[in-house]
């Protein structure tokens, strides 16, 4: 009835969707834009360029001039333009080239950011069908249009990875995993499901505010990977119980007393890993949380009420329509892996060099992290054949000293008298004589105590060149320019934007780990009643994220292999990138040690033996954490497919970060350090023996209470 209510409804998902980013905590840059809009309301302001350029000379020609004019006049018209500056009819210097080949239409938008969308698109589509037409090239250069393809490329990446690859390789594990097609469909179908109602609320939320565009990249991946993980854990415990001679009703209801209870903490802890970015002053950072919280929930919910209802429905046929010899052990008792079993003994007869050399290998691999760096890709990211980026390699040639992004320095004080006036002349000569910037230009309004100058951005105003300039004339230039002046200087315009919004990033990094670490910690001990698991669980994860982030500094920073991967070398991680992979990272590690530890725990309640406990675990559980955990992989690497640098980043960082989790921390440190601690994994202080046993596991068939 949920999903029948949820159909229709992501239709109201595109009105609500962005992909511009923002900070919320009123940066210097909002405050320079709030100031410009105040005190010289339209002045030098400039949000998009439509650039024209014809064969040779053409700029003096009437058709191409009717063309420019025509184009220029359907602009105007279009619901959201405020302005637009015509060459032709405008004493504005630098709108035609020096070859007289090309003109730039300077276009300033609306700046409430839905009417600025929706005319952004229209422009967009204007200007293509007029691209080629006569011989002509037009394009729009700008944040807005960038914007635009990206747009495009996400959706473009979503069905390339996610259904083009994530979903064909997920049903492919779980065939192998579960041995029969109907089971393998079972966690498949409500992955989709998951999907489908978290659009569906994600929709109804963005009534009431904009989410990134990335949310629906977010809540697709996860939805596959959590519905079919949460749903995989459930009913492998349903057969294994089943094959141990239970009822149906029982063996689900040991399948609820046990897997069912690990899914509900790993969802609660995927929730809180999550968290920490809701309370970032970062939009990016709050869409792609909202909607991984969202498809999360679904998923549990989805895990602890549908899933049980259709296993009963279903009943043995879950075993039907047997994969060819994989399907063979499908119905019977579960059976320990012989390689994970062997690995984990021989582990645990040397557990110091083991837990050692373990550790090691991932310092090693985190040691790159060092060199860490986060920025923005901006355009000059996107691959060739998108207007944005077309547009924007037009411009760089033909006018290398204009730009969409300009940089803004306003001037709040006195702006009339002497010392203002010397100060913003030796500031104009600073910026003059950096090359990241062109000629400057002065406007201002004694009266309104204010004064604005403006320069063009050279190349990528989000790049690394450009921002670190911005970070000069704040830190340096115009505390020097303007030392002993009275007046407030503020830096504004994209590339402002772009150093605030990374700084933001980095200010908030470290309090997203805290939140993440502080809330996680609470929730272990509560499941577990250890204060050991916890701590151990946090230092395996972090050496994972650790290992992480070093590889990808390694690949996208520095280039290693980057050729043979497919991936984008760039300068700087994306910004946002960091801060959620830590989370998402965190939140999926989770996963598999609320499962495994729920395992170990279950077998060390019922046998007292620590060693026989974790290797039996391990080596029960060993196919189906790696088929989820395989799923989860191929899924992101449905990420790492994409053209975006940013999801290339995301896509690799978990894919890796989860191979080595379900790998060599599974089976090397995380047995070595179980075997070394001993009955000591389970302590618990005696102040805090007031903590419900909520992780009691139920184990015996004459304990299992069946409701008729």
């Amino acid at each position: 009835m949920l999903l029948v209510a949820a159909v229709g409804i992501p239709l109201l998902l595109p009105g609500s969707l962005t992909p511009n980013f923002s900070v919320t905590n009123n940066p210097e840059s909002d405050r320079a834009t709030a100031a410009i809009r105040a005190g010289l309301p339209g002045s030098d302001r400039v949000d998009e360029l439509l650039i024209v350029k014809g064969p040779g000379a053409a700029a003096d020609t009437p058709a191409f001039r009717g063309t420019v004019e025509r184009l220029a006049g359907e602009v105007r018209r279009t619901s959201g333009v405020v302005g637009v500056i015509v060459p032709y009819a405008s004493r504005v210097p630098g709108l035609i080239s020096a070859d007289r080949s090309s003109v730039l239409v300077p276009i300033d938008l609306a700046p409430d950011q839905e009417q600025s969308g929706t005319a952004i698109e229209h422009i967009v589509d204007l200007v293509s069908e007029a691209n080629g037409q006569g011989g002509i090239q037009a394009y729009t250069v700008g944040a807005a249009s960038t914007g635009v393809d990206i747009g495009k490329l996400s959706a473009r990446d979503l069905r390339k990875g996610e259904f083009g690859f994530g979903v064909p390789a997920a049903l492919i594990i779980l065939c192998f995993v579960f041995g029969t097609f109907i089971a393998a469909a079972i966690p498949l179908l409500l992955g989709v499901i998951s999907i489908m109602v978290a659009m569906a609320l994600l929709g109804l939320i963005g009534q009431a505010t904009m989410f990134s565009v990335f949310a629906v990249n977010m809540i697709t991946g996860m939805g596959l990977a959590l519905g079919i993980d949460y749903s995989l854990f459930v009913l492998s415990r349903y057969r294994e119980e089943r094959a141990l001679g239970r009822s149906v009703t029982e063996a689900v209801a040991v399948a609820g007393a046990t897997s069912s209870r690990a899914v509900f903490f790993s969802g609660f802890a995927f929730v809180i890993a999550l968290s920490g970015m809701l309370l970032t002053p970062l939009t990016v950072l709050r869409s792609l949380s909202t909607g991984a919280m969202l498809v999360a929930v679904v998923a549990v919910g989805a895990a602890l009420t549908l899933l049980p209802a259709l296993i009963v429905l279903l009943g043995d046929r879950v075993n039907s329509w047997r994969v060819p010899y994989f399907g063979r052990a499908a119905g019977r008792p579960a059976r320990e892996d012989g390689f994970w079993s062997r690995t984990v003994r021989a582990v645990m007869r040397r557990p110091v060099i083991s837990l050692v050399l373990g550790v090691i290998v991932l310092l090693a691999l985190a040691s790159p992290v060092l060199d860490l760096k986060i920025g923005a890709g901006g355009v000059a990211t996107l691959p060739d054949g998108y207007p944005s980026k077309d547009g924007f390699v037009l411009l760089a040639r033909e006018f290398p000293n204009q730009t969409a992004s300009p940089l803004h320095v306003v001037v709040e004080g006195e702006v009339a008298s002497p010392a203002v006036q010397g100060a913003i002349g030796r500031l104009r000569n600073t910026i003059s004589g950096m090359r990241e910037f062109g000629p400057t230009r002065l406007a201002q309004a004694p009266a309104r105590r204010i004064a604005l100058v403006t320069a063009p951005v050279g190349g990528d105003p989000t790049g690394s060149a450009a921002t670190g300039a911005v970070r000069d004339l704040r830190k340096t230039a115009i505390p020097a320019a303007f030392a002993g002046v009275p007046a407030r200087v503020l830096v504004g315009g994209r590339t402002a934007e772009a150093v605030d919004y990374f700084d933001a990033n980095s200010t908030w990094l470290p309090r997203v780990f805290a939140i993440v670490l502080g809330l996680s910690f609470i929730l272990l001990t509560v499941a577990f009643r250890s204060i050991v698991v916890p701590i151990k669980a946090i230092i395996l994860n972090l050496l994972s994220v650790g290992a992480a982030y070093g590889l990808m500094v390694l690949v996208f920073q520095k280039g290693f292999a980057v050729d043979v991967l497919g991936f984008t070398k760039v300068d700087a991680l994306e910004a946002w990138v960091p801060v959620f992979l830590f989370s998402v990272l965190f939140a999926l590690s989770m996963d598999y040690h609320v499962f495994l530890l729920s395992r170990i725990r279950e077998r060390y309640d019922r046998t007292g033996d620590n060693t026989e406990a974790v290797a039996g675990a391990i080596g029960s559980t060993a196919r189906l954490i790696t088929g989820a955990a395989a799923i989860i992989i191929a899924v992101f690497i449905g990420f790492a497919l994409a053209d975006l640098p940013m999801f290339q980043q995301m896509g690799f960082g978990v894919a890796v970060s989860l191979f080595i989790d379900a790998t060599l921390v599974r089976s090397v440190i995380l047995p070595a350090s179980m075997k070394l601690l001993g009955r000591r994994n389970w302590y618990l202080p005696s102040w805090l023996n007031w903590i419900p046993n909520v992780a009691e596991a139920e184990a015996e068939p004459p304990q299992v209470k069946v409701m008729r």
